[in-house]
């Protein structure tokens, strides 16, 4: 056989196994440890449960002009929501996160800043947190249980964080993207099709149609027997483990 062919062969399997090699260590810095030995960290995005119940959030980061609009929606179909919110929202609009509050909603930590927590250090992360429950503790006299990522941005150092300083991070499995403001039918048709026993609902406080869309979406769900209960009341507290959807699942 040609020696020349061979050690052309030997250079093309040695380039396609490094390339292999650059692929999967790129990959790997970018989530943190998949492969090498370190499995990945994800938040609670939904719970496995076969009752029928699902809880709806809103994210309040900026703005306010739905909020009541919201509020009276949900008082009016006895519906209790988990609110997310973030600092520099609380010092705009300390009453409206009173309100929320002696509502019987409950109060999520969404960072004080609405920083990607993937790009600060693990010190700011600690104080965005601490920030923002120090806010929602002298309103409502509480600290907070959860923990939203800004953007939904993630890494293993972020989820470590979040979780040493006793809050459950929370993601969603159901997301209305009423943020772009697409139209009514199109966020309501997105979340009917999507959501089953155990989903996160995902909604936020200034979109333009929520309002609007929110009976709708409420009475269709009611008629198809799911009840809306805070978070809290739905994911597991312990005794559980986080499949690769995000599904936490009771052991």
């Amino acid at each position: 056989m040609d020696m020349g062919y061979i050690k052309k062969k030997i250079i093309i399997v040695f380039v396609l196994f490094l390339g292999t090699l650059i692929t999967l260590s790129v990959y790997n810095l970018k989530t943190k440890g998949v492969f090498f030995g370190q499995q990945r960290k994800l938040p609670i995005y939904s719970v496995d449960t076969k009752d029928k119940k699902i809880a709806i959030s809103f994210d309040a980061s900026w703005g306010d002009d739905r909020t009541d609009d919201i509020l009276k929606i949900l008082d009016k179909y006895n519906a209790k929501a988990t609110f997310f919110i973030v600092g520099a929202w609380i010092d705009q609009y300390p009453d409206k996160l009173k309100t929320m509050y002696e509502k019987g909603h409950e109060i999520g930590n969404h960072s004080n800043k609405h920083p990607i927590m993937t790009t600060i250090s693990k010190e700011n992360m600690i104080e965005e947190i601490a920030a923002t429950d120090a806010k929602i503790m002298s309103v409502t006299g509480q600290g907070t249980a959860l923990f939203r990522c800004p953007s939904g941005e993630y890494n293993n150092l972020v989820i470590e964080t979040v979780e040493a300083t006793n809050h459950y991070c929370i993601q969603w499995d159901v997301d209305s993207i009423d943020w772009k403001e697409q139209g009514l039918d199109i966020e309501f048709n997105r979340i009917i099709k999507k959501t089953k026993p155990g989903s996160i609902l995902l909604f936020h406080n200034d979109a333009k149609y929520t309002p609007e869309n929110l009976p709708r979406i409420l009475e269709y769900l009611k008629g198809e027997g799911y009840t809306f209960v805070k978070i809290s009341d739905l994911i597991y507290k312990n005794n559980y483990y986080i499949n690769v959807q995000g599904k936490q699942i009771k052991k």
